[in-house]
């Protein structure tokens, strides 16, 4: 790709951006969120069409004016929210739009040849070294494995060029491993990978080469072993970054909530724990240990079989979300977009959603108040956005879990927990994200970190719990001496 430019509106996203992919070679496309990776990569997909520059394959200028053009010349794109359909099998998924009709009849009158489907889907995956029942149900697969249908698709349309979107944020550690080993196999058989992610430990672990863009321009691109760490970030921020995780000196005080022998049939199994005023707490342990279920009980948003809740030394009754909100419990979900935002609804509309108590007089919203409340939020936070009254869903992921933060915020919440806070955001918002956790903890409140990046819980926390299975299976108080394998050994037991 050369010389590529694209303007939106107000915008200008990409400015002369040039990549180079070879054969055979995994490229990690890196950057905060709003640089212009996503508009790179729909431009080479065909979702949308450059203003200006050349796109060539095998040395030969191509055309690339829609997804079907794109996936002629080979080019396949694995989004971070995969296109299958939940009620097809995997081999229907595969196959989608290019079914193997019956041999010898007019393709109008046959019927889709299942049995020759599903051999060549087995065949897909034999080549990618899983076992996947072709026939299996998609929506009973796991995450990883459907995200293995959505690469023997791109295969099964003879993709000679595969990206991956963020392809590890909702996969478990083992997963990842799995997951690399098929990379590796797509390399050996010269498939050239672009990698997009803002895990900067994935992208030394896997990558050949990685690309660095930063304001919709190329900034540079430099071989994995020729590039620190340190460096990487400070190419994709534009600024130095004296530390990852911002240091903090804050006392802590009495505890502010305490949860009491917590249960929920299938999830949550008798867990007690406290924070305190001007800590960070992080829960953490393998995706499905239980602790978004116990975030979610504290919320309201399920019922507690058992357990008891205090805040500031009062029982709550906690039966429902509002009654959390009520009480000064604010939670900002794991999986913001269809949990923490109203996407089709604008960026300030959703911001007064949990605070129209105080917005609304009469039961009318007072616009002067709320539009001057939103202001200042976005003015502190620095949400980038060109008009507070856009959806909030054309938003980066980094500016939209500012959103969602500024919401609770301004309610004041005492207790915050955050769930996944990082997850799918560049790494100049995770520092901004973690330096208002650590301004919440100077305020006295009390903050829960759930979070699966144990580089950040070790860097953010003052005190870890350890789930396995619905309960805490470990307590670390000297964070400061703890390691990785310490809590892997924790979150197995």
């Amino acid at each position: 790709m050369t010389g590529i430019d694209k303007s939106f509106p107000g915008v200008r996203a990409l400015q002369q951006v040039d990549l180079e992919l070879h054969a055979g070679e995994v490229l990690a496309l890196v950057g905060e969120n709003g640089a212009g990776k996503s508009t790179l990569m729909k431009i080479l997909g065909g979702a949308i069409r450059p203003d200006r520059g050349l796109i060539c394959i095998e040395g030969q200028p191509v055309q690339i004016s829609s997804p079907q053009s794109a996936q002629t010349a080979g080019v396949a794109i694995i989004y971070q929210e995969f296109n299958l359909v939940p009620g097809l099998s995997a081999a229907d998924n595969i196959f989608l739009g290019q079914e193997r009709s019956q041999p010898g009849l007019p393709r109008l009158l046959s019927f889709v040849a299942r049995r020759r489907e599903r051999t060549e889907a087995r065949r897909l995956f034999d080549r990618l070294g899983v076992a996947i029942d072709p026939a299996a149900i998609c929506r009973r697969l796991t995450v990883a494995q459907q995200q293995i249908v959505e690469i023997a698709k791109a295969l099964s349309q003879q993709a000679r060029i595969l990206v991956m979107d963020e392809p590890t944020a909702a996969l478990t550690s083992g997963e990842v491993a799995r997951l690399f080993e098929v990379i590796r196999e797509l390399k050996a058989q010269g498939i050239g990978i672009i990698y997009i992610s803002h895990r900067l430990e994935e992208v030394f672990e896997i990558a050949d080469r990685v690309m660095v863009l930063r304001d919709g321009r190329h900034v540079g691109t430099a071989r994995v072993s020729d590039v620190t760490r340190t460096r990487l970030i400070e190419m994709m921020v534009g600024r130095e970054l004296s530390d990852e995780f911002p240091k903090r000196s804050v006392p802590v005080g009495r505890p502010r909530l305490v949860v009491r022998g917590l249960r929920r049939a299938g999830s949550v199994r008798d867990v007690s724990f406290h924070v305190c005023a001007g800590e960070v707490l992080a829960l953490t342990g393998l995706v499905g240990s239980g602790r978004t279920e116990t975030a979610r009980l504290i919320f309201g948003a399920d019922r507690p079989d058992a357990g008891e809740i205090l805040l500031d030394g009062r029982p709550l009754t906690i039966r429902h979300p509002r009654d959390a909100i009520n009480a000064g419990i604010g939670l900002l979900t794991e999986d913001r977009k269809l949990q923490g935002l109203v996407l089709n609804q604008s960026v300030r509309h959703n911001f007064s959603l949990p605070n129209l108590t105080w917005l609304a007089r009469a039961g009318f919203v007072r616009p002067r108040l709320e539009a001057e409340s939103f202001d200042r939020y976005a003015r502190d936070l620095r949400i980038k956005l060109a008009d507070p009254d856009q959806p909030v869903q054309n938003l980066s992921g980094g500016n939209q879990q500012k959103v969602v933060l500024a919401k609770w915020l301004a309610r004041r919440c005492e207790i915050l927990i955050f769930d996944e806070p990082t997850r799918g955001i560049d790494v100049g918002a995770k520092y901004e994200i973690y330096s208002l956790i650590n301004q919440l903890a100077a305020e006295g409140k009390g903050v829960i970190m759930i979070s699966s990046e144990l580089p950040e819980v070790l860097g953010m926390a003052d005190r870890i719990l350890v789930m396995h299975e619905g309960r805490i299976t470990g307590e670390i108080t000297d964070v400061a001496s703890a390691t990785q394998q310490q809590i892997l050994q924790l979150a197995v037991r």
